[in-house]
């Protein structure tokens, strides 16, 4: 019994070395290359071919930083927060008002609905671009912030609804009972009880979403074409054709680009885990 209970020891001792060796390495693998990026971006032109490039730089300089932010990336930030912040509460919005009936009510065509929103997850957005740029043209909106909004609308809500619906299933229904019987309609059931207890699955979609639409870029690509109302990505593509000779210029456009997302994701990641798993469990 002592020599089982020593192995089972042993064991429990060598797999959690494992995880924590295993954990190490993708922490390593994932925080590398934006360290990589920060140092590079306070070098100067040439010291990233001198100095090696995982070389901390000798001096800190804010001179790429400062250019960067002279040259018009303020415009390009305030489009892309701007397009995240309506398209992410539409989506949000329409998603939820759709996932509810999808959950709670039965229709003929639920199962037929459905099937048709989940199927078109299946749709590539490529395949897309040219009847999507032909619309903007007729509604008269290319050219604007306004075209980027409607696509980014269009193929985030198959998998908010998908997801939203299997969240609102694992609602109780005893609590829509209960306020029913205090004569509760199903409006005020929707805003006032549905849309609070759905706030981790909402949460996970605003995170989900929100990194897809701040780094979109063929559309953003495709609709827009003066710098005045064009998002980050192509923010990133403007100045390396700009500096396509000081990498570290690039860097630091690249570490204003990702930092935001990565901001979020810290303050946020807590929901994000809460409301993947909050829908798991029924009751």
């Amino acid at each position: 019994m002592e020599a089982e209970y020593m192995k089972s020891i042993i064991k429990s001792r060598i797999s959690w070395a494992i995880a924590i060796l295993l954990a190490v390495v993708a922490t390593v693998t994932a925080v590398l290359p934006f360290v990589f990026m920060v140092f590079n971006s306070f070098k100067g032109k040439f010291e990233m071919l001198t100095k090696g490039v995982f070389a901390p730089p000798e001096k800190w300089n804010f001179k790429n930083y400062q250019e960067v932010l002279s040259g018009g990336f303020v415009k390009y930030f305030g489009n892309s927060v701007f397009v995240l912040c309506l398209s992410l509460l539409l989506v949000l919005f329409i998603a939820a008002c759709a996932a509810y009936p999808l959950a709670r009510f039965k229709f003929r065509m639920n199962s037929f609905l459905y099937a048709v929103i989940v199927a078109c997850m299946a749709i590539p957005i490529h395949i897309t671009l040219i009847p999507v740029f032909q619309m903007t043209k007729r509604l008269q909106i290319y050219d604007t912030i306004w075209a980027m909004i409607g696509p980014n609308v269009a193929f985030a809500l198959p998998i908010s609804v998908f997801i939203l619906t299997s969240f609102m299933m694992g609602i109780p229904k005893e609590i829509e009972e209960s306020a029913e019987i205090d004569g509760c309609n199903k409006y005020r059931m929707f805003f006032i009880i549905i849309l609070p207890l759905a706030k981790p699955g909402l949460s996970t979609l605003a995170i989900y979403n929100g990194v897809n639409m701040w780094n979109e870029f063929s559309f953003a690509y495709t609709l827009t074409q003066s710098p005045k109302n064009r998002t980050l990505p192509l923010a990133v593509w403007d100045f390396q054709g700009q500096y396509s000779m000081n990498t570290p210029m690039i860097m630091a456009v690249l570490t204003m680009t990702v930092l935001p997302m990565i901001l979020l994701f810290i303050f946020a990641q807590d929901k994000l885990v809460k409301g993947m798993t909050a829908g798991a469990v029924k009751g």
